[in-house]
Protein backbone atom coordinates (compact mmCIF):
# COMPACT_ATOMS: atom_id res chain seq x y z
CA UNK A 1 0.00 0.00 0.00
CA UNK A 2 1.73 3.24 -0.86
CA UNK A 3 2.14 5.89 1.77
CA UNK A 4 0.05 7.93 2.57
CA UNK A 5 -0.23 11.71 4.26
CA UNK A 6 1.64 11.60 7.77
CA UNK A 7 -1.42 12.58 10.67
CA UNK A 8 0.28 12.47 13.64
CA UNK A 9 3.39 10.30 15.05
CA UNK A 10 3.52 8.80 18.85
CA UNK A 11 5.34 7.26 21.14
CA UNK A 12 4.57 3.89 19.77
CA UNK A 13 2.84 4.54 16.24
CA UNK A 14 2.35 6.83 13.72
CA UNK A 15 -1.04 7.74 11.92
CA UNK A 16 -1.23 8.46 7.80
CA UNK A 17 -4.49 9.14 5.70
CA UNK A 18 -6.63 6.13 4.93
CA UNK A 19 -7.02 4.35 1.38
CA UNK A 20 -10.88 6.17 1.61
CA UNK A 21 -11.91 9.04 3.58
CA UNK A 22 -13.28 7.77 7.48
CA UNK A 23 -10.12 5.90 7.53
CA UNK A 24 -6.55 5.72 8.84
CA UNK A 25 -3.52 3.53 8.45
CA UNK A 26 -1.99 2.94 12.35
CA UNK A 27 1.74 2.05 11.97
CA UNK A 28 2.93 0.19 14.98
CA UNK A 29 6.90 1.03 15.95
CA UNK A 30 9.36 -0.22 18.01
CA UNK A 31 9.81 2.00 19.75
CA UNK A 32 9.90 1.52 23.74
CA UNK A 33 9.05 4.52 26.26
CA UNK A 34 8.35 4.61 29.78
CA UNK A 35 8.04 7.00 32.70
CA UNK A 36 6.48 9.30 30.65
CA UNK A 37 9.06 9.10 28.12
CA UNK A 38 12.05 9.91 30.21
CA UNK A 39 13.01 5.72 29.48
CA UNK A 40 13.35 5.07 26.17
CA UNK A 41 14.79 2.40 23.52
CA UNK A 42 14.07 1.02 20.42
CA UNK A 43 13.28 -2.94 20.53
CA UNK A 44 13.36 -4.73 17.13
CA UNK A 45 10.17 -6.61 16.63
CA UNK A 46 8.04 -4.88 18.66
CA UNK A 47 5.68 -3.49 16.65
CA UNK A 48 5.28 -6.47 14.43
CA UNK A 49 4.10 -8.18 17.75
CA UNK A 50 1.77 -5.40 18.85
CA UNK A 51 0.38 -5.07 15.72
CA UNK A 52 -0.54 -8.98 15.51
CA UNK A 53 -1.57 -9.04 19.32
CA UNK A 54 -4.15 -5.68 19.06
CA UNK A 55 -5.50 -7.39 15.59
CA UNK A 56 -6.26 -10.47 17.96
CA UNK A 57 -7.77 -8.72 20.72
CA UNK A 58 -9.70 -6.06 18.50
CA UNK A 59 -11.50 -8.92 15.95
CA UNK A 60 -12.22 -10.80 19.44
CA UNK A 61 -14.23 -8.03 20.49
CA UNK A 62 -16.14 -7.21 17.41
CA UNK A 63 -17.05 -10.59 17.17
CA UNK A 64 -18.66 -10.30 21.06
CA UNK A 65 -21.04 -7.44 19.75
CA UNK A 66 -18.18 -4.76 21.53
CA UNK A 67 -17.82 -1.98 18.96
CA UNK A 68 -13.80 -0.94 17.61
CA UNK A 69 -12.34 1.28 15.25
CA UNK A 70 -10.53 -1.59 13.86
CA UNK A 71 -11.15 -2.95 9.83
CA UNK A 72 -8.57 -5.49 9.17
CA UNK A 73 -4.36 -5.47 9.12
CA UNK A 74 -2.55 -4.65 6.29
CA UNK A 75 0.59 -5.88 6.47
CA UNK A 76 3.29 -6.77 9.23
CA UNK A 77 3.35 -3.47 11.12
CA UNK A 78 0.51 -1.65 9.76
CA UNK A 79 -3.41 -2.06 10.42
CA UNK A 80 -6.33 -0.07 9.02
CA UNK A 81 -8.97 1.70 10.80
CA UNK A 82 -11.98 3.83 11.35
CA UNK A 83 -10.91 7.35 12.39
CA UNK A 84 -13.06 8.68 15.31
CA UNK A 85 -12.72 11.41 17.38
CA UNK A 86 -10.92 10.59 20.46
CA UNK A 87 -12.40 11.14 24.26
CA UNK A 88 -8.97 12.30 26.02
CA UNK A 89 -9.18 9.85 28.47
CA UNK A 90 -7.29 6.53 29.44
CA UNK A 91 -9.54 4.34 30.90
CA UNK A 92 -7.96 1.91 33.25
CA UNK A 93 -9.16 -1.20 34.74
CA UNK A 94 -8.00 -2.94 37.47
CA UNK A 95 -8.43 -6.77 38.85
CA UNK A 96 -4.78 -6.82 40.98
CA UNK A 97 -3.01 -4.03 42.74
CA UNK A 98 0.07 -3.05 41.29
CA UNK A 99 1.75 -0.19 39.68
CA UNK A 100 0.61 3.21 40.21
CA UNK A 101 -2.11 2.42 42.49
CA UNK A 102 -0.35 0.06 44.54
CA UNK A 103 2.40 3.64 44.92
CA UNK A 104 -0.76 5.95 45.34
CA UNK A 105 -2.47 3.72 48.16
CA UNK A 106 0.09 1.62 49.91
CA UNK A 107 -1.52 -1.60 48.37
CA UNK A 108 1.15 -4.42 48.28
CA UNK A 109 1.77 -5.35 44.50
CA UNK A 110 -0.58 -8.25 43.96
CA UNK A 111 -2.91 -7.77 45.82
CA UNK A 112 -6.61 -9.19 44.69
CA UNK A 113 -9.39 -6.42 43.92
CA UNK A 114 -12.61 -7.36 46.17
CA UNK A 115 -13.98 -6.13 42.50
CA UNK A 116 -12.73 -4.39 39.15
CA UNK A 117 -11.88 -0.65 39.74
CA UNK A 118 -12.41 1.64 36.57
CA UNK A 119 -10.12 4.38 36.94
CA UNK A 120 -10.27 7.67 34.41
CA UNK A 121 -6.67 9.45 33.69
CA UNK A 122 -6.81 12.73 31.51
CA UNK A 123 -4.68 12.21 28.26
CA UNK A 124 -1.94 15.26 28.48
CA UNK A 125 1.77 14.14 28.39
CA UNK A 126 2.70 17.57 30.08
CA UNK A 127 0.63 16.81 32.96
CA UNK A 128 1.73 12.77 33.41
CA UNK A 129 -2.23 11.96 32.30
CA UNK A 130 -3.52 12.78 35.79
CA UNK A 131 -5.78 10.64 37.29
CA UNK A 132 -9.14 12.46 37.58
CA UNK A 133 -12.80 11.65 38.88
CA UNK A 134 -16.10 11.37 36.92
CA UNK A 135 -17.10 14.87 37.98
CA UNK A 136 -13.93 16.68 36.56
CA UNK A 137 -14.77 14.62 33.41
CA UNK A 138 -18.55 16.31 33.64
CA UNK A 139 -17.26 19.67 34.25
CA UNK A 140 -14.79 20.32 31.93
CA UNK A 141 -16.94 18.43 29.13
CA UNK A 142 -14.37 15.73 28.03
CA UNK A 143 -17.56 13.21 27.79
CA UNK A 144 -21.27 13.16 28.86
CA UNK A 145 -22.51 11.00 31.35
CA UNK A 146 -24.20 9.15 28.83
CA UNK A 147 -20.75 8.38 27.19
CA UNK A 148 -19.37 8.10 30.89
CA UNK A 149 -22.05 5.23 31.62
CA UNK A 150 -21.17 3.46 27.86
CA UNK A 151 -17.69 3.63 28.58
CA UNK A 152 -17.91 1.96 32.10
CA UNK A 153 -20.31 -0.51 30.02
CA UNK A 154 -17.58 -1.14 27.30
CA UNK A 155 -14.26 -1.26 29.87
CA UNK A 156 -16.09 -4.04 32.13
CA UNK A 157 -16.93 -5.64 29.14
CA UNK A 158 -13.08 -6.07 27.47
CA UNK A 159 -12.07 -6.81 30.80
CA UNK A 160 -14.26 -9.87 31.34
CA UNK A 161 -12.84 -10.50 27.64
CA UNK A 162 -9.70 -10.49 28.07
CA UNK A 163 -9.00 -11.70 31.76
CA UNK A 164 -11.05 -15.18 30.29
CA UNK A 165 -8.79 -15.15 27.37
CA UNK A 166 -5.89 -14.79 28.79
CA UNK A 167 -6.58 -16.95 31.99
CA UNK A 168 -7.27 -19.88 29.23
CA UNK A 169 -3.64 -19.89 28.43
CA UNK A 170 -2.22 -19.34 32.26
CA UNK A 171 -1.95 -15.56 32.19
CA UNK A 172 -3.31 -13.51 34.73
CA UNK A 173 -4.70 -9.87 33.77
CA UNK A 174 -3.68 -7.59 36.34
CA UNK A 175 -4.84 -4.50 34.89
CA UNK A 176 -5.06 -2.71 31.51
CA UNK A 177 -6.52 0.63 29.90
CA UNK A 178 -8.04 1.37 26.61
CA UNK A 179 -9.00 4.72 24.54
CA UNK A 180 -12.28 5.21 23.29
CA UNK A 181 -13.29 7.04 20.32
CA UNK A 182 -16.77 9.01 19.12
CA UNK A 183 -17.65 7.74 15.41
CA UNK A 184 -20.44 10.02 14.49
CA UNK A 185 -23.46 9.05 12.36
CA UNK A 186 -25.56 11.85 11.43
CA UNK A 187 -26.28 13.78 14.49
CA UNK A 188 -25.50 10.86 16.45
CA UNK A 189 -22.30 8.96 17.61
CA UNK A 190 -21.15 5.90 18.48
CA UNK A 191 -18.28 4.82 20.98
CA UNK A 192 -15.58 2.58 19.61
CA UNK A 193 -12.27 1.02 21.36
CA UNK A 194 -9.93 2.90 19.91
CA UNK A 195 -6.07 2.76 20.03
CA UNK A 196 -4.54 -0.99 20.55
CA UNK A 197 -4.88 -3.35 23.08
CA UNK A 198 -1.28 -5.01 23.71
CA UNK A 199 1.68 -5.51 26.28
CA UNK A 200 2.26 -2.35 25.71
CA UNK A 201 -1.19 -1.33 27.69
CA UNK A 202 -1.83 -4.09 29.58
CA UNK A 203 -0.11 -5.95 33.05
CA UNK A 204 -0.17 -9.68 32.23
CA UNK A 205 1.47 -12.14 34.85
CA UNK A 206 1.87 -15.59 34.74
CA UNK A 207 -1.04 -17.36 36.75
CA UNK A 208 2.21 -20.00 38.31
CA UNK A 209 4.99 -18.05 38.79
CA UNK A 210 3.87 -14.08 38.74
CA UNK A 211 6.43 -13.57 36.07
CA UNK A 212 5.99 -9.97 33.87
CA UNK A 213 4.77 -10.68 30.27
CA UNK A 214 4.40 -6.59 29.92
CA UNK A 215 5.81 -3.28 29.70
CA UNK A 216 7.13 -3.79 33.13
CA UNK A 217 9.78 -6.09 31.75
CA UNK A 218 11.02 -2.97 30.12
CA UNK A 219 10.42 -0.47 32.87
CA UNK A 220 11.90 -2.34 35.44
CA UNK A 221 15.24 -4.16 33.58
CA UNK A 222 13.38 -7.33 33.91
CA UNK A 223 14.88 -8.63 30.77
CA UNK A 224 13.71 -9.39 27.21
CA UNK A 225 10.75 -7.33 26.15
CA UNK A 226 10.60 -8.96 23.03
CA UNK A 227 11.14 -12.36 24.70
CA UNK A 228 7.83 -11.65 26.77
CA UNK A 229 5.93 -10.40 24.25
CA UNK A 230 6.85 -13.31 22.41
CA UNK A 231 5.35 -15.36 24.88
CA UNK A 232 2.30 -14.08 25.06
CA UNK A 233 1.91 -14.66 21.46
CA UNK A 234 2.98 -17.90 21.72
CA UNK A 235 0.42 -19.05 23.75
CA UNK A 236 -2.68 -17.49 22.28
CA UNK A 237 -1.63 -19.16 19.42
CA UNK A 238 -0.33 -15.95 16.85
CA UNK A 239 3.43 -16.56 16.99
CA UNK A 240 4.28 -20.20 15.64
CA UNK A 241 5.28 -22.53 18.95
CA UNK A 242 8.92 -23.19 17.58
CA UNK A 243 9.63 -19.94 16.72
CA UNK A 244 12.76 -18.21 17.93
CA UNK A 245 11.72 -15.10 20.76
CA UNK A 246 12.65 -12.39 17.93
CA UNK A 247 14.29 -9.86 16.49
CA UNK A 248 12.32 -10.83 13.16
CA UNK A 249 9.43 -12.60 14.69
CA UNK A 250 7.86 -15.65 12.26
CA UNK A 251 3.97 -14.86 12.10
CA UNK A 252 1.47 -17.07 11.65
CA UNK A 253 -1.21 -15.70 8.83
Amino acid sequence: MARRNKIYEGKAKILYEGPEPGTIVQYFKDDATAYNAEKRDVIEGKGVLNNRLSEFFMTGLGNIGIPTHFIRRLNMREQLVRSCEIIPLEVVVRNVAAGSMSKRLGIEEGTALPRPIVEYYYKDDALGDPLVTEEHIAAFGWASQQDLDDMLAIALRVNDFIAGIMFGVGIRLIDFKIEIGRIYEGDFHRLVVADEISPDSCRLWDVKTGQKLDKDVFRRDLGSLTDAYSEVARRLGILQQSATPITKPTIVN
